[in-house]
């Protein structure tokens, strides 16, 4: 785990401390791809707006935490304001709402709606003739919603090579219904699928600069609440569960161990 990652986690805990919310474990499984993808998309901190920035949606919008941190790290706005979240009049709910902070392109939640959103504006820069891509990160219990398998069937059809959707293979639904070798799945469907390590930023950063004349489909293998045992081990609990001052100094403790 690269010390910046490392970091970003230590924000995501403390912050989850001191204002009672955020979904801990889900965060975590997210953090290198998240990491790789700003230090490889087209970006600029300075104009969040900038014409001809790549585009990203963070479908699985239970994860806000872990991107605002990331976009904080990134130099979006000063870390200590994510301190606000989920308070009175903050602007960093729970879920990411793109008219307060800068870097939000879309407001997710909904599961299952991010990767429809996705598709659109893949479909919007190619018949504009915009060099943009597009990314979106899915979840695996997520991919139970049929509006993503829509989504992925549209792309397909309408050959969205702009459009890579990065799959948080964390097998966070082994007690519904986890969907089995997703790899097969998004083949099937006509994707150019790719299976890589979730928590390598180097593998992810490869995987997400290389091209497809199909919709690119990144497999990411994670381990829900990884980098530390406590979250690891008791993942159901911890679901939606902040910290207490014990709890905090142990999950900073596995971190840096």
């Amino acid at each position: 785990m690269i010390h910046q990652c490392k970091e970003i986690r230590k924000d995501i805990l403390r912050i989850s401390k001191a204002s009672g919310h955020g979904h801990i474990p889900t965060c975590f499984s997210i953090v290198e791809i998240l990491y790789a993808l700003y230090r490889t998309m087209l970006h600029d901190p300075a104009d969040s707006q900038r014409k001809g920035r790549d585009l990203f949606v963070l479908s699985k919008g239970h994860a806000a935490l872990a991107y605002y941190v990331t976009l904080a790290h990134f130099g979006y706005f000063p870390v200590d304001k994510v301190y606000s979240l989920g308070s009175f009049l903050s602007d960093f709910g729970c879920h990411a709402d793109r008219f307060k902070v800068p870097g939000i392109e879309v407001s997710t939640g909904s599961l299952g709606h991010g990767i429809g959103v996705a598709t659109g504006m893949a479909l919007s820069c190619k018949i504009t003739g915009s060099a943009q891509r597009v990314f979106t990160i899915i979840g695996d219990g997520e991919s139970n919603e049929g509006t993503v398998w829509e989504a992925v069937l549209v792309a397909v059809n309408l050959n969205l090579n702009n459009l890579t959707i990065i799959y948080d293979n964390n097998l966070s639904h082994t007690r519904g219904l986890q969907i089995q070798n997703p790899t097969a799945h998004f083949s099937g469907f006509g994707c150019d699928v790719i299976e890589v390590p979730g928590h390598n930023v180097e593998e992810l950063e490869k995987a997400i600069q290389t091209s497809s004349d199909k919709v690119r489909v990144i497999v990411a293998n994670t381990i829900k609440g990884y980098g530390s045992n406590l979250l690891i081990d008791n993942e159901y609990a911890w679901h939606r569960k902040s910290p207490n001052d014990a709890e905090l100094e142990i999950l900073l403790r596995e971190l840096d161990a």
